[in-house]
């Protein structure tokens, strides 16, 4: 298991604790992602993500996180939204799009922990995910919905139910 001796836990004003990930892109189109074996079970793969440090920016702490998880780097994109997480733990996820530019041979968690990455198509993904992180699944399903819709050519459309609660947790309030 990944062990961060000085880690600081951060919290938002309702108590949640401050998460970034990427989904990290093999290219523009969007169409491979990148998700890593978990530290707390190899044998599953997640989203990159993790723990915002004390006065991080959530862009920063997603493109911090995906370099020590996935050894990769890139183009920061579009924040794809807030994602909350109510039912064991109580996480506020930022959510961005990445496109890989850069991936290291070794990087801090492979040397460290023996993490793995793969790529896998968008749909292999969300099933990958679906069993044991629902939320990450959450993450590729909004990217979908996202892209059909500026594909479309129809980009104003009105934006998600974000305070409709679901079995996976509830996308947090858009903050203005």
């Amino acid at each position: 298991m990944k062990f961060k001796p000085n880690q600081t836990r951060t919290y938002d004003g309702d108590g949640f604790k401050k998460r970034a990930a990427c989904l990290c892109f093999r290219n523009d189109r969007e169409d491979e992602v990148l998700l890593v074996s978990s530290s707390r079970h190899p044998d599953q793969w997640i989203v990159p993500g993790g723990g915002m440090e004390p006065e991080e920016e959530p862009c920063g702490a997603a493109v911090r996180e995906v370099y020590e998880e996935a050894g990769v780097k890139g183009k920061l994109g579009r924040l794809l939204g807030v994602f909350e997480q109510n039912q064991d733990r109580k996480n506020r996820t930022y959510v961005y799009v990445l496109t890989v530019t850069e991936t290291l041979e070794a990087w801090e968690d492979s040397v460290n922990i023996g993490r793995k990455r793969e790529w896998f198509t968008v749909e292999e993904a969300i099933k990958v995910l679906q069993n044991h992180k629902p939320v990450h699944a959450e993450y590729l399903r909004r990217l979908r919905l996202s892209c059909s819709a500026s594909s479309n050519g129809n980009s104003l459309l009105p934006p998600p139910n974000d305070n409709a609660p679901s079995r996976y947790g509830t996308p947090a309030p858009a903050r203005r």
